[in-house]
């Protein structure tokens, strides 16, 4: 028992590792990362203090979250296709479009959730 324990310990830290490692890299080679991290830093404490239920506040910091959530995907998705070769490829070039075709959507997702938001709280 002791020695399932101990893996199921030791597999979470590891996987802690990597995904900070993974946010580092992140952080350090991908520009849009870091530009939603920065509005994020700013908008979430505005999320937390405009929501009057944990409802509201769930919505708007999880619409965040999922940006950043698709971000990572499309960099992941990015990176594997450039280690793969350097030459232009029909699949390449539309695995990377897909990938950004995605995060716009995040990021059209939040656009609406926080304007509806906003309508519904101010316009009143």
């Amino acid at each position: 028992m002791a020695g399932g324990t101990g893996q199921g310990w030791r597999r979470l830290i590891n996987a802690s590792r990597y995904s900070a490692q993974g946010l580092r890299a992140a952080w350090q080679n991908e520009a849009a990362f870091r530009q939603e991290l920065i509005a994020s830093i700013v908008l979430i404490p505005v999320a937390l203090w405009l929501g009057t239920t944990a409802l509201e506040r769930s919505v708007l910091v999880g619409s965040l979250l999922l940006v950043w959530i698709v971000e990572l995907v499309n960099s992941a998705i990015e990176a594997v296709v450039d280690r793969t070769g350097t030459e232009r490829h029909e699949l390449s070039g539309r695995a990377k479009d897909i990938g950004s075709a995605a995060v716009m959507i995040a990021l059209i997702n939040v656009a609406v959730i926080w304007l509806l938001f906003l309508l519904e709280r101010f316009a009143a």
